[in-house]
């Protein structure tokens, strides 16, 4: 069960909740992210005001009322959290295996993210989890009017790439926990604690007034066309593809973890279109520079490659074969191959391996399910806006015209 705590009263920024960033209420987007997930299968908005009641109900959330002493400035979110639970055991005996507790105030998650976060504290055996992000470069403390460092000698000054601890921050955008924990600490943290590394472009918070319009513009640079890349403009073929330098850290972090490359065929490795002869015969448009890509990538990396496609046709799998790639096709369930796949190891693909360790390229709706379950969904140029929406990364290049070679470029380079 996801629980969003959203009480009235906000002293930095009043009825913050139901202001408008990027289109929807801030609330709203909280929402959207727990239902996306498909582990969660309740969200519940814990709140005092009945029009954020109303807001949370129109976004498909539940609501418990939040009694006014818990309430204040000075509540805990524990406060509210153990009220919603006892509340819902109380009317209905119901208690969640998993409580994911979202912040309204933080609104930047990727797609997918929540899911992956749950599966990262069931994989690790952890009884609760937080989110956060890496402080980077050279710390200090400062104790008693003295300052100190924290993750390196300031006499023997190492390179920022050479810093041997990793410092993180919880950014605050979601916690997960089993119910016991909150009962037993009075804390959203205890037992085993585990932790899921999130970007710092998406940890920033809503607390004053001019975070709403920073977040405004980040939100709206960061899920424009090209998602942080510099796309052609339309109608142009050809062109430099973009190196690292224009991928976004937290990218090139995700980059890293690839070990399978799932492709979707149609729309991806064709630019969509199907060419029909007088007896019926069909043959596709595909590019000589995505299967370049395709070879340079298995040559120079251990990355494997799968196209997972509904199509029937023997072109695909002619096509693949000629390329040296795995292929499962007149796939009607992608999720349910992709996981297959991942977690026992089928088609000569080696598996045990994480959503986060899969990085999928799709186009169109039919792709959205897996693209919202693996850590790196990528979409092709000309995708449908759905799967534009959903991709963490969008080539420059259309399907069949060498968005294919751009991302075997990026998935090369990533150690760059």
């Amino acid at each position: 069960m996801a629980i969003i705590p959203a009480r009235s009263a906000s002293k930095g920024i009043p009825r913050k909740n139901v202001m408008f960033l990027a289109g929807k209420p801030l609330l709203a987007h909280s929402i959207v992210h727990a239902k996306a997930s498909p582990s969660v299968t309740r969200v519940v908005v814990s709140t005092d005001d009945a029009k954020i009641a109303d807001v949370a109900r129109q976004w498909g959330a539940e609501v418990v009322p939040r009694p006014p002493e818990i309430s204040g400035d000075k509540a805990s979110s524990e406060s509210a959290l153990l009220h919603a639970l006892d509340y819902l055991k109380e009317k209905e005996g119901y208690e969640a295996t998993l409580v994911v507790f979202l912040q309204a105030t933080s609104p930047s998650r990727r797609p997918g993210e929540i899911e992956v976060a749950i599966e990262t504290l069931l994989r690790e055996k952890a009884d609760s989890l937080f989110s956060a992000c890496r402080v980077e470069g050279f710390t200090w403390r400062v104790r008693g009017g003295t300052v100190a460092s924290v993750n390196y000698d300031p006499a023997h000054r190492p390179l920022r790439q050479e810093l041997q601890e990793e410092i993180w921050e919880e950014n605050g955008s979601f916690y997960i926990f089993k119910p016991w924990v909150l009962r037993k600490c009075n804390s959203r943290l205890g037992g085993k604690i585990s932790m899921y590394r999130m970007s710092r472009l998406d940890s920033f918070q809503i607390d004053e007034p001019g975070d709403f319009e920073f977040l405004e513009h980040l939100m709206t640079f960061d899920r424009a066309e090209g998602r942080n890349l510099r796309p052609e403009k339309d109608g142009e073929a050809g062109g430099p593809l973009p190196g690292m330098s224009s991928i976004p850290s937290s990218i090139s972090h995700l980059l890293s973890r690839i070990k399978l490359l799932v492709l979707d065929f149609d729309g991806v490795l064709t630019d969509n279109r199907v060419l029909v002869s007088e007896d019926g015969k069909e043959a596709v448009l595909c590019s000589r520079e995505d299967g370049l890509g395709l070879e340079i990538l298995r040559k120079n990396t251990d990355i494997q490659v799968v196209v997972i496609s509904k199509e029937k046709n023997p072109v695909v799998a002619t096509r693949c074969r000629k390329l040296g790639i795995k292929c499962i096709q007149g796939c009607d369930d992608k999720m349910a191959a992709l996981k297959q796949l991942a977690v026992t190891g089928q088609w000569s693909v080696v598996g045990g391996l994480s959503p986060d360790q899969i990085a999928y390229v799709g186009n169109d709706i039919n792709d959205l399910e897996c693209m919202r379950w693996v850590g790196l969904p990528i979409a092709v140029k000309d995708a449908a806006p759905e799967v534009r929406q959903a991709a963490r990364l969008l080539t420059s290049r259309a399907g069949g015209r060498g968005a294919v070679r751009q991302v075997t470029d990026w998935l090369i380079k990533r150690g760059a």
